[in-house]
Parts: C-alpha cells; structure tokens; sequence
C-alpha cells in the first residue's frame, strides 16, 4: 500500500507540475495584460502589477473595433459548426448503414485525403472563391469549412458500434431511413456529436491564415486577423498585444474548461471501431 500511494503521490506531483506548464503562458498573457508599459518591459520582469489596470483593454476596443471581429467570429462559427455537423451526420449515416457497391473504397479513398496538406488547397480554394466572386466576404470564410472527413470518420466508427439489430427494428416497425438516423441514431450519438460540434468551432474560431487570404476590409476580418493586424497598430507594446490576445483567447478557454470531459469522451467512443 506504501508502494501504491507513492507512486500516485508522484504521478500527481508530475501531472500537477506538467498542467502547470501549460497553463502558465495564459496565465503571464492575462497578468501582462494588467500591467504598465514600463512593468512588462522591466528586467527582471514583474510578476504582478504594483498598481493593476485595464488601460490596455480600452486602448484595444478604441483601438480596433474588436466587438465587430467578435461578431464576425461568432457568425462564421456558428454557420461553419451547424454545416459540419448536418453533412458529417449524413455522410457518415451513408458509409455506416446504407448498402452501395464500392462503399468501403469510397470511404478509405476518402480517409486516404486526410494525409493531403491543408496548405496544398489553399491555392485552389483562394481561386474558387476569386471566381465566384465571394473575395471579400464572410460567405469566403464558411464555404471551405462546412465538411470534415475526420469528424465523418469519428462519427462512422460510432454509427458502426450500434447494433444492426436496432435499424432492423425499426425498418420493421416503418421508420424510414431518414426517421432512423435523426429519431434514433443522432440522440445515442449524441457525446460524439458535442465532440465534433465542440472541435469545430474551436477550429473556427482560431481559423488564421484563410482569413487573410480572402479578407480585405475591416468590416468583415474576424478576431484572429483582427489580432494580426493589431500587432502592426500597437507596435511593440507587448502589455496592449497580451491584452489584444486576451480577447480572442478567453471564450476559447472557458469553452473548453466547460466541455474537456464531452470532448474527451467522444473521441474515445467514436475511436473504438473501425
């Protein structure tokens, strides 16, 4: 039992210290946030502000009209997560439960995409959107995002894991395919669902380097590239960036604080089979 307890106490200790590393650097970003220019330029650096501030918040929302990036960001992903998860559910209902020929090598090929680098259809993308003439607008940051095949692949592995014994049921009792899939399937698969909705929006809301791509104006730059082009505006006044980033980073946080144990869960269970 000695045995035992000392080798969780130093398990914890280990984890405690390794959560703690990870942590930190928001932790500083908040605390710099709070600070003078002359406090976050010190040597050695201050840890906490003699005399706490939010200069630097206002100074950001004066600054750059972040409230609109926030709007944007909240517009692009809300649309992005609910697209995903509509084609995701019915794609991964297809390659689960219906019976085609060639279904199987149509999904590998599929899965196979998954190993084609992002930064290889940006290029196409950009263009595609240039020639619809969408350059310039939130409808340019939706399109490329509304269809994930890792979500489809995690969503199909747990379709897979319900018992054929379930559809056969209710086939028999008249239920259509597609009364099956949103009356049945999609309340049990409902973990897997927070989890791909949950890892959607925070790819959304993070999303960087398309945004620069195909926005131009202000009107329509969302917190990240507001972000970016922030950084050209404060200089290099690291205390109203930490403060700038802030902003963007903390509803990331507590979504993530509020939803760690859905998304774990959910990846596990749609990781079981397949």
């Amino acid at each position: 039992m000695k045995k035992i307890s000392a080798g969780r106490i130093i398990t914890y200790v280990l984890l405690a210290i390794g959560g703690f590393i990870m942590v930190f650097p928001f932790i500083w970003m908040l605390i710099s946030s709070l600070k003078t220019w002359a406090e976050c330029g010190s040597m050695p650096p201050t840890w906490w502000p003699h005399n706490p501030t939010l200069e630097n918040y206002i100074y950001a929302f004066k600054t750059a009209p972040f409230l609109k990036y926030f709007r944007n960001s909240v517009i692009v992903t809300i649309v992005c997560t609910a697209a995903t998860m509509f084609n995701t559910i019915l794609c991964a209902f297809t390659f689960s439960r219906l019976k085609f020929p060639g279904r199987d090598i149509i999904f590998s090929l599929m899965v196979s995409l998954m190993m084609i680098p992002y930064e290889m259809l940006i290029i196409t993308n950009y263009t595609t959107i240039v020639k619809m003439g969408l350059y310039d607008t939130l409808v340019a940051l939706i399109i490329p995002f509304t269809s994930s095949i890792f979500y489809t692949y995690i969503l199909r592995n747990f379709f897979l894991s319900i018992p054929d014994s379930l559809y056969y049921s209710a086939r028999v009792d008249g239920a259509s395919d597609w009364q099956y899939l949103w009356e049945v399937m999609v309340p049990i698969a409902k973990p897997s669902l927070v989890t791909i909705g949950l890892l959607d929006a925070l790819a959304c809301w993070n999303s960087f380097m398309w945004s620069i791509l195909v926005v131009g104006s202000v009107d329509n730059r969302t917190l990240p590239f507001g972000l970016f082009a922030f950084t050209d505006q404060a200089g290099v006044r690291f205390e109203r960036l930490m403060a700038g980033s802030s902003i963007v980073v903390i509803p990331v946080i507590i979504l993530f604080l509020f939803c760690r144990k859905q998304i774990v869960t959910g990846v596990s269970k749609g990781g079981m089979k397949g």
